[in-house]
């Protein structure tokens, strides 16, 4: 029986008294689910953005691209 793996999802959002939040990290097992984490929190608020942040696969290693895209954000 294989395992589900969750997936990092990275949100900006408008809370409803309209404060911006960035970088919100949720795991979920598809952006339904990281979505619904997110209003159980943050009930109203309207999401501005959501990207894959990683993806379930293991990552061990870093390239140096990879490091310097960490230092940019």
């Amino acid at each position: 029986m294989s395992v589900p793996t969750t997936i990092k999802y990275g949100f900006r959002i408008r809370t409803r008294h309209g404060l911006l939040v960035e970088n919100l990290s949720i795991h979920g097992l598809d952006e339904a689910e990281a979505e619904r984490k997110l209003r159980q929190m943050y009930q109203n608020c309207q999401i501005m953005e959501c990207v894959v942040l990683q993806t379930g696969r293991r990552t061990d290693s870093l390239s140096f691209e990879d490091v310097v895209s960490l230092i940019s954000k």
